[in-house]
């Protein structure tokens, strides 16, 4: 009876052994496969953007996108505007709409910016590439009244 044991604990040992290399086998070659792919497509997409002519440097970083955002079209202008150094009030005048509409996109764009206020958000759009740098400086002239 013992040498039955022992035999039948060898056999699943072997089996086992067995088992675990064919698993260890296939790991290997989902390895292989997917460094083969990684240099592929790195070949690949290096390749299609040399023969467009697309040769970017860090200079030439691409303006961002608001969509990725999820600011609308109206958003972007609202915040362009404020970017100008503009009030809600202005801005309602140039966009043609309410004074409460130009609060609620404002309200949206702290909150798509996560910011608190103008300022934070002026500066954000400029750091992401939402509005250009120059716009804030062209903040209306205030004529003091005497």
């Amino acid at each position: 009876m013992g040498v039955l044991l022992v035999v039948l604990q060898a056999v699943q040992y072997r089996t086992l052994l067995y088992d675990l290399q064919l698993e260890v086998f296939g790991v290997v070659v989902g390895v292989l496969f997917l460094a083969f792919g990684i240099w592929l497509g790195t070949r690949w997409t290096a390749s299609r953007s040399e023969s467009k002519g697309e040769v970017k440097t860090e200079s030439q970083a691409e303006p961002a996108n608001p969509q990725l955002w999820g600011i609308s079209p109206r958003e972007m202008e609202v915040l362009q505007q404020m970017g100008e150094g503009l009030t809600n009030q202005q801005i309602a005048d140039r966009l043609f709409v309410s004074l409460n509409t130009v609060k609620t996109h404002v309200s949206s764009l702290y909150q798509k910016l996560d910011v608190a206020n103008r300022t934070q958000a002026t500066r954000k759009a400029q750091e992401l590439g939402l509005i250009l740098s120059g716009e804030s400086d062209k903040s209306p002239v205030r004529v003091k009244e005497e």
